[in-house]
């Protein structure tokens, strides 16, 4: 299934372009439209909505209707929308402007945008939190851009407050980068100045921004391109001033902005070409888990410092997955990925090692239809006084479920406890080995180990996505190659 950024990148490439038009039925738009008959017109605003498709679609690479506009004509309105997705050729991505807050409705208007509407993206305010975010990210082919800044003065002394420390909507930025992975989420920005454009970009260098408002100002356009653009001319999109959808020549002030975009990002990636020392190579895949790798780094998972391990090591670095599980959509992800490999594998039960992994393990069981248990960390003096917590008969086979392989002695006696209680163990599966040559030990107790990543897959992806540094890169590699 293509996903969002990927039919919009092929739009962009098509048709050389990274304008958005908004789709919206404005009667004060209209040439000659008069916004009292707007309960009267919704056959003209149809009509007119088409022509601007038809003039537009082979110099754009989004569409963007705004859900209120829609809203406001009732009944009709929705089934003029309707129309308008249709008229929308399915290579181009469309991005509902729905500025969506509700924490109460999120997960079934997630529904409706996506799986009934088939939209790509949608626009979220994000004062309700993570929680009202979520939802649409449960959609790995869809994407969020999260509303970050707005042009509208009145809202200064909310988005610029504190005076004289990080503005409210720069830590937003900086908060809601957890959320979700550049392939899911971007940020909308609504500014007249190419200052706080090049705040947002700096403080989020992968992300896709969707800019707004940036016509009434009198910066020059190419200040806004290289305020907004990353490194290599890309990760901006721009609004198609709104006055331009009235003129009989469209088409042609598009392939003018256009021209005139594609120069200035030119110029960019030629500048970033001429400057970078080293890049991987062309043909290089990205890891299929990229984005999880990138969550786990922006929730703060991988720190860099000299920690002492579980084990008794001392490491540089520290990963911390227990944050996980206060990010339901990173823990989504998390799940999927442990499911991917037990799939595979034969068991009865699952059986998650105390405490790290018993909220992945739980997760698990849900999500496969198979009963979990677990080894008790340590057999209390009172109640039952029970070695295994769960149902189980033996002779059945259960799959470990452990986060992190180091020196394999928690999984190691974990294991050795379930078998002590006439269960077998087969498989161990973990979220991250750190490659210390854990998994020939295990296969030597006759236990076969699996993980979702590597710590050399980890460090890789990160470092080509520019998320660490060369010696941070040398860091992760270093207990890895050690060994």
């Amino acid at each position: 299934m293509t996903g969002f950024f990927e039919k919009l990148n092929r739009s962009i490439a098509q048709n050389s372009s990274l304008l958005v038009v908004g789709i919206d039925p404005n009667p004060e738009m209209m040439p000659g439209g008069d916004p009292s008959s707007q309960h009267h017109s919704i056959e003209a605003l149809g009509d007119w909505l088409r022509t601007i498709i038809e003039q537009t679609a082979d110099h754009v690479c989004a569409y963007k209707p705004s859900l209120g506009f829609y809203q406001a004509l009732g009944a009709p309105g929705f089934e003029l929308l309707r129309q308008v997705l249709q008229d929308i050729p399915s290579h181009l991505p469309i991005i509902i402007d729905a500025k969506h807050s509700d924490l109460n409705t999120a997960t079934p208007f997630a529904h409706t945008l996506f799986q009934e509407w088939h939209v790509d993206a949608v626009t979220l305010s994000p004062l309700a939190g993570q929680d009202a975010i979520a939802p649409f990210l449960l959609y790995g082919d869809k994407a969020s851009f999260i509303v970050c800044r707005t042009s509208n003065p009145a809202a200064r002394v909310i988005q610029d407050y504190p005076q004289g420390q990080l503005p409210f909507y720069q830590h937003l930025v900086q908060e809601a980068r957890t959320w979700g992975s550049p392939e899911q989420l971007g940020f909308e920005i609504g500014t007249s100045t190419p200052e706080s454009l090049a705040q947002i970009r700096a403080l989020a260098p992968e992300r896709m921004l969707l800019a707004r408002s940036i016509w009434g100002d009198t910066a020059p356009l190419e200040a806004f391109l290289k305020a907004g653009l990353d490194a290599s001319g890309n990760g901006l999109l721009l609004p198609v001033p709104q006055d331009w959808l009235r003129e009989t020549n469209l088409a042609e002030k598009l392939q003018n902005l256009n021209h005139r975009v594609s120069q200035v990002r030119q110029e960019i990636s030629q500048t970033a070409a001429s400057c970078q020392l080293w890049t991987a190579p062309q043909s290089a895949e990205p890891h299929p888990h990229r984005d999880l790798i990138l969550q786990l780094f922006d929730l703060e998972c991988i720190l860099f410092g000299d920690y002492v391990q579980a084990s008794g090591d001392t490491f540089a670095y520290y990963i911390d997955l227990r944050k996980i599980i206060s990010n339901p959509q990173v823990f989504h992800q998390v799940l999927n990925a442990y499911a991917e490999i037990l799939e595979n594998l034969v068991f009865d039960r699952i059986a998650g090692i105390p405490y790290g992994s018993l909220p992945t393990a739980t997760g698990l069981s849900l999500r496969l239809h198979h009963p979990m248990i677990f080894p008790r960390k340590e057999v209390k003096a009172h109640g039952t006084r029970r070695l295994i917590e769960g149902e189980f008969h033996a002779g059945e086979t259960v799959v470990v479920v452990d986060d992190i392989l180091i020196s394999g002695k928690s999984a190691i006696e974990g294991a050795q406890k379930l078998e002590s209680a006439g269960l077998k163990v087969q498989d161990i599966v973990v979220l991250i080995d750190h490659e210390k040559g854990v998994k020939t030990r295990l296969k030597q107790q006759g236990y076969q180990a699996h993980s979702v990543l590597t710590i050399s897959e980890i460090a890789h992806s990160l470092y080509n996505a520019g998320r660490i540094t060369e010696s941070q890169l040398e860091v992760l590699l270093h207990h890895q190659a050690s060994i």
